[in-house]
């Protein structure tokens, strides 16, 4: 079976690739052979194999992959590693020194056959530990379902870099298979019960661009124009479904389409949603991960339906937007990045801030959502930034963001890196009178650099003003580049409207993006905070500071389930019937009513009364591209 594969896969690639291009000092010219057998998987570790052919040099160095392209953070994926084993050709154990958390040596690798070791999964490992890897990018080993970010399983030779991978995967044939990899065959082992599939890699960042999911998913394949959709659904408790979701993906992803108009795209597109249950063991990053045709996203299963959607519009287009930035539009650092030895481009605010932006825009643009709700997302982002360093150098942070310095403001591109976004647009509207905007500027140096032609980090700013306006460089240098915050009522005057203190919609659990409840982890409790007395409706129920909230509609709520059930409240809708029993002072107070809307005074952005028409024209074209 394995032998097989190493002859079929080696005759493709041969005719492929027109010969394969190693050093000859270093290896053959095999490609590198990895299996992960899923089907023996014990306390949640899958076994893997990494065979690299015939080598001919002393030494070898293994890495796994410190940090992954997209997270922003040190992951130190090699630390899942276990029972590392370098075996010569006889299956003798040979010497294999490890150097630190992800990298190991092999001496005497002339006589190397294969690595062996089993890969602990993270999932489970998280437990609220800020240290372990932001859960999209992570990696899930359970009976029912695997998440296989490539990148957690699968390492490279820091002399074979650019060798092709043959990956396969033995699974279980009740479990289901979706990956976006080119599968070569395969093959089922009936007296096994098993299946075998084999994938092809032309080089190994394509084994980190290219996650997987097996197990008990729910899978459906659609098409938007000319892009064929995978979606594929991991719910333990079934309570939602990949069809349920679909309606919502293909609305969301025609209307990116039609906003980014004949911008280059991808002929498929892959989604991969874990919706994570209540337990203790569940992952808590929720989020997505970026890929160039895929993204993986982790969110809660308890998210009421209506919840569901929004947040697959707002994660999931964000992702979609990554073809543009990064992939189409990207520094040297990006292009040849280490995963190792990383450095990073000064400009997240393109990267992040922008990609940000178009998913914040596009909504309004395509008309997903009206112009007030618009208007409360850039409201909740400019306040939302203020609780970071709003004088840091946005380039500044971007280059340094592993350092801890920068890494506490590094959420912050999702923030003030899409209200850059917002201002360089309406000054490209402003400057061209509505003709241009930052889509327009995005699609010209996609056609100036593209997918293979990175450009250099210093010079981007001075290639940006020379394709727009000095207006342009001035606000670069002096608020990305410089530490001077920005006034954002300078920018949205220019379209009529005006940054002011009013009433406004909110959720159950939060007033604007404020939290109104904490949790206790030495009484294990969940309560109200300061903040409720400023939410309509837990105000005219007369809920207090410091109530503890001990059931909501018969499920008790505790520090373990907080997540869950606070997700559920989360996702109320209005005359929805609610019971709410609470604790003060050891007094038992019990709230049965019908939910009314929710608001709170904040901050927030609405049109100014007497608008030139100038500016409302400028609006227009800002919002509707017209």
């Amino acid at each position: 079976m394995k032998n097989l594969f190493y002859t079929v896969l080696s005759a493709i690639l041969l005719v492929s690739c027109g010969g394969l291009k190693t050093d000859v000092n270093l290896a053959s010219e095999s490609p590198i052979f990895t299996t992960l057998d899923l089907t023996k998987t014990e306390d949640d570790k899958v076994a893997v194999i990494i065979n690299p052919g015939k080598v001919l040099r002393d030494t070898l160095t293994y890495r796994i992959p410190k940090v992954v392209q997209g997270t922003y953070a040190i992951s130190d994926f090699g630390r899942f590693l276990e029972n590392v084993k370098a075996l010569d050709y006889k299956g003798n154990n040979m010497p294999l020194r490890k150097m630190d958390d992800n990298t190991w040596v092999i001496t005497n690798a002339k006589k190397f056959d294969k690595l062996t070791y089993q890969v602990n999964d993270t999932y489970d490992l998280e437990k609220g530990d800020k240290n372990m890897p932001f859960s999209p990018s992570g990696t899930n080993i359970e009976p029912t379902n695997v998440v296989l970010n490539l990148h957690g399983f699968i390492g490279y030779f820091e002399e074979l870099k650019n060798v092709p991978y043959g990956v396969e995967v033995i699974a279980p044939k009740n479990y289901k298979r979706s990956a976006s990899l080119s599968l070569l065959n395969r093959e089922e082992v009936p007296e096994n019960n098993t299946v075998v599939d084999r994938y092809l890699a032309n080089r190994y960042f394509e084994i980190t661009d290219n996650p997987m999911m097996y197990g008990d998913l729910d899978i459906e394949v659609f098409t938007v124009g000319d892009i064929k959709i995978t979606l594929s659904v991991y719910s333990p408790n079934k309570l939602h479904t990949a069809a349920s979701i679909k309606e919502t993906v293909f609305k969301m992803m025609k209307a990116q389409k039609a906003y980014l108009g004949d911008i280059d795209s991808t002929p498929r597109y892959d989604i991969y949603l874990y919706l994570a249950p209540g337990e203790l063991t569940a992952p808590k990053g929720f989020g997505a991960l970026e890929h160039h045709t895929s993204t993986v996203v982790v969110l809660p299963e308890a998210i009421p339906e209506e919840a569901l959607a929004s947040a697959m519009v707002d994660v999931v287009s964000h992702e979609f937007f990554h073809i543009v930035t990064p992939l189409s539009v990207h520094s040297e650092d990006v292009h040849y990045f280490n995963y190792n030895e990383p450095t990073f481009s000064k400009h997240l605010w393109m990267y992040e801030g922008v990609t940000e932006y178009f998913a914040t825009l596009f909504q309004v643009h395509q008309g997903l959502v009206g112009e007030a709700e618009f208007y409360q997302k850039i409201a909740g982002k400019i306040l939302a930034s203020k609780r970071y360093d709003d004088s840091m150098s946005f380039t500044v942070m971007s280059e340094n963001v592993i350092e801890k310095e920068y890494q506490d403001n590094y959420a912050n591109v999702y923030e003030k890196g899409a209200l850059i976004g917002m201002c360089i647009d309406l000054l490209l509207r402003e400057e061209s009178e509505g003709k241009k905007g930052i889509l327009s500027l995005m699609k010209e140096l996609s056609k100036t650099y593209g997918k293979e032609n990175p450009f250099e980090d210093d010079k981007i700013i001075e290639e940006i003003v020379a394709k727009t306006y000095p207006s342009i460089g001035e606000f670069l240098n002096k608020h990305v580049i410089g530490t001077t915050p920005i006034d954002y009522s300078e920018f949205l005057t220019k379209v009529g409207l005006e940054f002011k203190e009013m009433q406004v919609p909110t959720s159950y659990i939060q007033n604007g993006s404020t939290l109104i409840v904490g949790g206790d982890p030495v009484s294990n409790t969940v309560f109200f905070n300061e903040e409720v007395t400023n939410n309509s409706f837990w105000n005219a129920q007369k809920v207090m500071p410091d109530d503890v909230i001990k059931s909501v509609n018969g499920t008790e709520i505790n520090i373990a389930n907080a997540n869950q059930v606070l997700s559920q409240i989360a996702g109320w809708q209005t005359d929805q019937e609610v019971r709410v029993v609470l604790s003060r002072n050891d007094e038992e107070i019990i709230i049965d009513t019908k939910l009314t809307p929710s608001t709170t005074k904040a901050k927030s952005i609405a049109p100014q009364e007497n608008a030139s028409q100038e500016q409302l024209t400028l609006r227009k074209a800002w919002l509707t591209g017209s």
